[in-house]
């Protein structure tokens, strides 16, 4: 019964009320009490007073014995709810109205007589009681035989035994039933609320729950949001739906990425095997020929055999190679070592590597760059990696006569590096494609060892270094990739 929130809430609320009842309960029957004393204190002030008054209690400046018996006897009579009693000036009890079996005190204190004779505090004002260790009660209290000569005290107690049990049963009665019927009522009416308030407080969550269950059995593809934003409200629960909201948003765009890369797998396993098998076939081929036909093969034939297979074998190589690096870009296993360096002197660097490759192809290789460049935050060993595939597919398309251009440009935020040719370029359908591991375009590649991974490795190196790659080309006139570099903040 109690794994549901609301009816968690909803015990709570129950206990919480009848705690509240009890002290309400304990509170008022407090305050009653202490109303009554109050009231009884005032206008019983001058009882002990009007006592000695009128029982003639003080005869020729002294204690008259014989009427204080009489007045004792009488009072218990005709009103048992206060009790007499006669203290000496140290507040010993020297006599009283009650049965001696019942006195527990022998001496009362002082100083609330005192106190109530001199007025200094509000009523009500308690002092003890003889039948009681502990308990102290009202009282009115006067000097006798006189204020001037006192020799002892008249001790009004003015809630006595008697009146304290007959009250005891009429309150005990009485309140018993009426604080029940109360509390009765106070619980029935708050928890009726209570259950309301929490019922409308917890629908959202049960909203959400079932949102929530709803989003698990559509195998978390449903988007349906759960959150209105035409509603203003943002509380804890508005704001725990808009997080459950984001989450399966991107739960679900993660798994449509999933799936998305799982059929990218798919496509580059089929890719490689068949890329991977046509160096294979060639190598098996040549070195099969080579076995059958090694009697009968001139030397100049047999090393065109073997020079023809380590071809095909080193382009397996590459291919596996770049396999392998596409593979460790895609999985992160390498962070990039990040750190100021000047992509200038780099840039020269792989410029004069491939210099003499474009002057024996017959194309002309050059590089432009500012004399002062700012510096960028790069991993030299990747980004050279990006400057090799893009120079060497750059010298790959373009044709003999043709040039190479790579030049620097210092921007706002960016260091923007192009490198551009004047190859055939790249068909407009095939541009949103080149980045793809494996694609080659319709038109393949002009280089036996092109395995269509330089482009994808080059992307997504320029992502780890925070940096992004572009194509722009026509067809016919050339292509240019463009690099951005954020600059370091000196």
């Amino acid at each position: 019964m109690l794994k549901t929130l609301y009816a968690k809430l909803s015990l709570w609320l129950v206990l919480l009320l009848t705690a509240i009842g009890l002290l309400y309960g304990f509170i008022s029957n407090y305050a009653l009490q202490q109303h009554l004393q109050q009231i009884d204190q005032q206008l019983n002030q001058d009882l002990a007073q009007a006592l000695v008054a009128d029982r003639n209690l003080v005869k020729e400046g002294a204690i008259n014995e014989a009427a204080l018996k009489k007045t004792f006897a009488l009072y218990m009579t005709i009103n048992p709810s206060i009790e007499i009693y006669l203290l000496d000036l140290q507040g010993t009890i020297i006599s009283y109205s009650a049965d001696p079996k019942k006195i527990k005190r022998k001496k009362i204190s002082l100083k609330p007589i005192r106190t109530f004779l001199k007025m200094e505090k509000p009523y009500p004002l308690l002092g003890d009681d003889p039948r009681d260790h502990v308990r102290q009660k009202a009282f009115s209290v006067t000097p006798v035989p006189s204020r001037e000569k006192p020799e002892g005290y008249l001790y009004v107690v003015l809630r006595g035994e008697q009146y304290a049990k007959a009250e005891r049963l009429a309150r005990d009665s009485f309140l018993l039933q009426s604080s029940l019927w109360a509390l009765l009522i106070s619980l029935g009416i708050g928890l009726l609320a209570g259950l309301i308030v929490f019922g409308l407080l917890t629908r959202r969550l049960r909203h959400l729950t079932q949102r929530i269950d709803q989003f698990e059995r559509s195998g978390f593809t449903d988007k349906i949001a759960f959150l209105d934003k035409t509603t203003g409200r943002t509380d804890e629960i508005d704001q725990l739906g808009a997080s459950f909201d984001h989450m399966a948003v991107r739960i679900s765009d993660q798994l449509d990425a999933m799936g998305e890369q799982d059929q990218l797998r798919r496509r580059l396993v089929a890719q490689v095997s068949h890329d991977l098998r046509t160096p294979l076939s060639s190598i098996q081929g040549y070195l099969e020929s080579l076995q059958l036909k090694q009697h009968s093969l001139t030397a100049t034939e047999r090393a065109e055999l073997v020079d023809v297979a380590l071809r095909q074998g080193k382009r397996l190589s590459r291919m596996v190679e770049e396999l392998f690096v596409l593979a460790g870009l895609d999985a992160r296993e390498r962070a990039p070592n990040l750190e100021p360096c000047s992509v200038a002197e780099l840039a020269r660097d792989v410029v004069q590597k491939y210099s003499v490759r474009a002057n024996q192809q017959g194309v002309d290789l050059q590089i432009e760059a500012p004399a002062q460049l700012p510096l960028a935050n790069i991993d030299i060993p990747m980004l050279e990696r990006v400057f090799d595939n893009l120079i060497d597919n750059a010298l790959v398309h373009t044709p003999a006569d043709g040039h190479i251009k790579l030049s620097l440009l210092p921007l706002q935020d960016d260091l923007q590096i192009t490198i551009s040719d004047s190859g055939k370029g790249i068909p407009a359908r095939d541009l949103p494609h080149v980045f793809e591991p494996f694609f080659q375009g319709e038109s393949g590649s002009a280089s036996p060892n092109h395995a269509g991974l330089g482009l994808a490795i080059a992307k997504r190196i320029m992502e780890l270094l925070h940096g992004h790659i572009i194509v722009t080309s026509v067809e016919g006139q050339g292509t240019r990739f463009s690099l951005l570099l954020p600059i370091t903040k000196s």
